[in-house]
């Protein structure tokens, strides 16, 4: 099972460069990895041709204009890219702690999707993360929220990891998917933009098509860096592209990943290539 990790970034830099560093420190190493870029300015590409110099495996940046929050479409493009059968989604503010990926693999079942878990340190533990290159909190790091996740206890894990059918904690920061799956329900909802709700009417979709879920908890852990909230107040129109996929029972979305088909043929550069030219 090759694994491909997409991470999707903004202008965030500094806790992208977390994020790599996470990955490249991996106990067992990804397939690929997969930068997918909302509209970044040059600081991250910068960050990635560094990165590039060392890392371990296959790094490719994708980017795509800046034309508002289009979450949705930077990840179908990024899953379309992966050469990997197993899809790992993550977030460029979710630095991966060591075990991350082969925690991953072990969790990964046919018919089923992973809901990974995050902890999340407040913002001055964030701060102090920046200030030591520190982003592996422990139970009793202060200003640490959900600290329970910072323990890896495979025998609970794999207790709590019943295939099950429930939107609630759905958070796609942190999730597994094998490809195939992905593409049969069209992927991530392009109609969804701005913040929220892309990643429960994904799981709608997924499980309209048969999928179920499992919850990775005590296992495959991964650090929130602090930012401050984007939520909108009250509701917006990806609610209502939510209501309606429940409402009808959909599997498939109309603006999905098909309409990239073919943008990928060839695989996206290898960043190490430059570096090795």
């Amino acid at each position: 099972m090759r694994i491909s990790v997409i991470v999707i970034t903004y202008n965030w830099p500094q806790a992208l460069d977390a994020v790599l560093q996470g990955l490249e420190r991996q106990r067992e190493l990804p397939f690929e990895v997969i930068v997918t870029d909302d509209g970044s300015s040059e600081e991250t590409r910068k960050v990635l041709a560094r990165h590039a110099r060392t890392f371990p495996v296959r790094l490719t940046h994708i980017w795509q204009p800046d034309d508002g929050a289009r979450m949705s479409r930077a990840r179908n493009r990024g899953i379309l890219a992966a050469r990997g059968d197993y899809i790992v989604l993550l977030d460029g503010d979710m630095v991966p702690s060591a075990h991350f990926i082969a925690d991953h693999r072990a969790f990964a079942q046919r018919g089923c999707f992973v809901q990974g878990s995050r902890m999340l340190p407040n913002e001055q533990a964030t701060r102090r993360m920046f200030a030591n290159g520190r982003f592996q909190p422990h139970f009793f790091t202060r200003g640490l929220q959900r600290r329970r996740h910072s323990l890896r206890l495979l025998w609970l894990a794999r207790a709590w990891a019943q295939p099950r059918t429930t939107r609630r904690g759905i958070k796609s920061c942190n999730m597994g998917f094998w490809r195939e799956d992905l593409i049969a329900i069209n992927g991530f909802n392009e109609a969804m933009t701005g913040w929220g709700r892309e990643d429960a009417e994904l799981a709608v979709r997924a499980f309209n098509y048969g999928l179920m879920r499992r919850d990775m908890r005590f296992a495959g852990m991964a650090t929130h860096l602090w930012h401050r909230s984007r939520k909108y107040e009250g509701r917006s129109i990806n609610d209502e592209i939510l209501d309606v996929a429940v409402a009808r029972g959909l599997q498939r979305c109309e603006h999905g990943i098909d309409a990239h088909l073919g943008e990928f043929a060839q695989p996206p550069e290898d960043l190490r290539a430059d570096v090795a030219a």
